[in-house]
């Protein structure tokens, strides 16, 4: 059962960066639950979070396989990374985009952690059916 961080919680960053690579081939399961937690910010910036794959730690996708909305708050925020549509897909990371407008300084500045867990092959299956039940 996979239970990291792609990004180590209370991380500081200033600039746009890339978390390091996370190992997902072990997972029994292929859908995780990311959950960025941001925990603090300065006034008039924004924060933009996707997560890329890779099948060998070397070469990443073009694109993000989810990205979460623009932030511009402290708030914990949970989606769904499913990667059953990417068996190719051995290895996460996570990349963040940063930006700053207005009076003061120019640099901005988010503090945030982004977990990944492995979502239960039973609680999806329950999830999925209750889905259904209520379609």
């Amino acid at each position: 059962m996979i239970d990291t961080f792609l990004v180590s919680e209370k991380t500081v960053v200033t600039a746009k960066g890339d978390g390091p690579a996370v190992d997902v081939s072990a997972a029994a399961n292929r859908v995780f639950l990311v959950t960025l937690d941001i925990t603090n910010i300065i006034e008039q910036e924004s924060l933009e979070v996707s997560i890329y794959g890779s099948a060998d730690d070397a070469a990443w996708s073009a694109k993000p396989i989810v990205s979460f909305p623009q932030k511009f708050y402290r708030e914990q925020s949970p989606m769904l990374l499913d990667l059953t549509k990417h068996p190719d897909v051995k290895f996460v990371r996570a990349h963040w985009e940063v930006a700053r407008w207005g009076r003061g300084t120019e640099t901005p500045m988010f503090e945030f952690g982004l977990r990944l867990k492995e979502v239960p092959a039973d609680i999806l299956k329950e999830a999925t059916a209750e889905a259904k039940a209520l379609a």
